[in-house]
């Protein structure tokens, strides 16, 4: 993957600025050309004039940990592919995807773009967020690494996922996952206020509330992302995929650990409601509409208000293949081995 040098920060905004002038003040062609070559973008087409917050660019730390140039980044590439595709078959778009994705030079730079223009207010700049998310995001190889087997889940399991481009662009559900990562990085070095600044717009925006302390893992699926509730001291494994309306949170005023853990490749319903400091299994499934009070054992299957075991998966890890549903058959056994036994009185 490759980020701009710190040359590039310094000039990309004096670049824009001239690239957009160009119809006016033609200079000669060996500027021309020399300004095109020493863009990563040139092989595409800037023959528009972008808008000014393509310029909301601001000088990285020296040192940042993200990769060095001409680095492998099949996702990035991928995203750079798909918008240039986009581009020219929706011209109208073409403004929007350069400043968006086009104008970066690596995942980590476009994503914290998008992330500030969405969450952006009139005290709270677009800008000063890219500074955040940026310096957060290249300092931190563990969230290197997350956006993208995270932006990989949405690909692989959401049927309405179109593109790794549409998923950095338009899913709020794999927005929430990211702003949450710096979040969290900023909560454990203790700059708490801002961490929380940050989830209410997450909150505001998207309709998703995490705690920034809540530790969550890696290659998830927040699929729809509307309604999710995830406590303080709550903890999601790797490979997970939540559907909308799920709350992972207390029962009462406790205060210490108080929120679910829940295993690796568990797949849970939407409007699930998992309350306490209580297991949730490593590839277990959860139907929709359950309320979910005490532990479920591994690659089990619950379901009810309060939630009961009714049957276990085949798969190792359900959230993978994403199978809410079973057969006919099943449920209809399910039924009888666990109705309520008032309801023949």
């Amino acid at each position: 993957m490759a980020c701009l040098s710190e040359e590039s920060w310094v000039s990309l905004p004096k670049m824009l600025s001239e690239r957009a002038s160009l119809r006016k003040e033609r200079p000669n062609e060996d500027d021309k050309r020399n300004f095109m070559e020493s863009e990563s973008t040139a092989s595409y087409r800037l023959d528009k004039v972008f808008p000014v917050y393509a310029l909301g660019t601001s000088k990285p730390d020296p040192e940042p940990v993200v990769s060095v140039a001409n680095s492998a980044d099949p996702i990035w590439d991928a995203v750079r592919e798909e918008a240039k595709l986009v581009a020219e078959n929706e011209p109208i778009l073409s403004s929007f995807l350069y400043a968006s994705i086009l104008s970066h030079d690596c995942l980590e730079q476009a994503l914290g773009f998008v992330l500030a223009n969405r969450l952006q207010n009139p005290t709270l700049l677009a800008t000063q967020l890219m500074d955040i998310f940026y310096d957060v995001m290249t300092h931190d190889k563990s969230i290197q690494r997350s956006i993208r087997l995270d932006v990989q889940a949405f690909m692989d399991r959401d049927p309405a996922c179109l593109s790794y481009c549409s998923a950095l662009l338009y899913l709020k559900g794999y927005h929430s996952l990211q702003v949450h990562r710096v979040g969290h990085a900023l909560w454990s070095q203790g700059r708490k206020v801002l961490a929380l600044a940050l989830q209410s717009r997450i909150s505001e925006v998207f309709g998703v509330d995490i705690h920034p302390a809540a530790q969550i893992g890696e290659g998830i699926l927040l699929d729809h992302g509307t309604g999710v509730v995830i406590g303080e001291t709550a903890v999601v494994g790797n490979r997970v995929s939540m559907m909308h309306g799920v709350t992972l949170g207390g029962t009462g005023k406790e205060i210490g650990d108080r929120h679910p853990k829940v295993g690796d490749g568990a797949l849970i319903g939407a409007s699930v409601t998992i309350l306490g400091n209580i297991k949730i299994g490593h590839g277990a499934m959860i139907a929709a509409g359950s309320l979910v009070l005490k532990d479920v054992p591994p690659r089990s299957i619950v379901a009810g208000i309060p939630a009961k075991v009714i049957g276990y998966v085949d798969e190792q890890d359900p959230s993978l293949t994403m199978k809410h549903d079973a057969t006919k058959d099943f449920f209809e056994n399910a039924a009888v081995n666990f109705r309520d036994p008032r309801s023949n009185g």
